[in-house]
């Protein structure tokens, strides 16, 4: 596994204070309407901040973390981050900052990449990623509405190929993928488990995730790494194709 070299913000963010350092120069605030360019300028002036957001050209700041939030992340992180170490020309990136367009900057929850030289689109510039992963998970506990609305449509627009949204007040997780233009749902097998079609060998067991059994769906995972398509995809990577 090839890690990014990105500097994003993560954590768990406290409550922004009332007011931003005194520096005299516009701040950054939730729900403001700003261009790419404009958005990174105020965000390097606010150092307290820990996560904020451009989706289509308004920003968001989440409230601090919840322990539901935090156990998903963690649990889809391991997943993501064993098949990335697994799979050389794979990168796996937990809350960078993705320039997608000049309307969108968002710091997905995890995120896939395949490395530039094995074919991949996106690429690593100023120590952020720029382009469109081939996949991206998002944990929606109060963000749902964002997820699966404005922040869907920038990733479907910029060519995301596969997008998890896993929804934890709906007990769901949602695997979309890209195809004809638009983002359509991977169906579940009869035991709860969605297999990739970006990522041979990327098997995601959603019954287990969601029963908060990570040592089930690593199994899953690791019967989907031990497989044949897994190894011939890890061949075509070293290939370039």
């Amino acid at each position: 596994m090839a890690e990014l070299d990105v500097t994003p913000r993560s954590g768990t963010p406290g409550p922004a204070p009332p007011h931003p350092p005194e520096t005299g120069a516009p701040t950054l605030e939730n729900g403001d309407r700003l261009t790419r360019c404009e958005f990174e300028r105020r965000y390097a002036l606010r150092p307290d901040l820990k996560k904020a957001q451009l989706i289509e050209g308004i920003v968001y700041m989440p409230s601090p973390v919840s322990v539901v939030h935090a156990e998903a992340h963690s649990a889809i992180n391991s997943v993501l981050g064993v098949y990335a170490a697994s799979t050389a020309g794979v990168r796996v990136a937990d809350n960078a900052t993705v320039r997608l367009d000049l309307e969108n900057e968002p710091q997905p929850d995890v995120l896939l990449c395949i490395d530039a030289p094995a074919g991949g689109r996106a690429r690593v510039s100023d120590g952020y990623l720029e382009g469109a992963p081939e996949l991206v998970a998002e944990v929606s506990v109060s963000s749902a509405s964002i997820d699966l609305h404005d922040k869907l449509r920038a990733y479907r627009r910029n060519g995301v190929q596969e997008y998890v949204v896993w929804r934890t007040r709906d007990q769901r997780i949602d695997w979309f993928e890209l195809a004809d233009g638009d983002y359509r749902l991977l169906p579940a097998d009869d035991a709860g488990v969605v297999r990739s079609r970006v990522f041979p060998g990327l098997r995601i067991a959603c019954r287990a995730l969601l029963a908060g059994d990570s040592a089930a769906a690593l199994a899953e995972l690791q019967k989907g790494i031990d497989s044949a398509e897994h190894r011939r995809f890890i061949a075509r990577l070293a290939d370039g194709t």
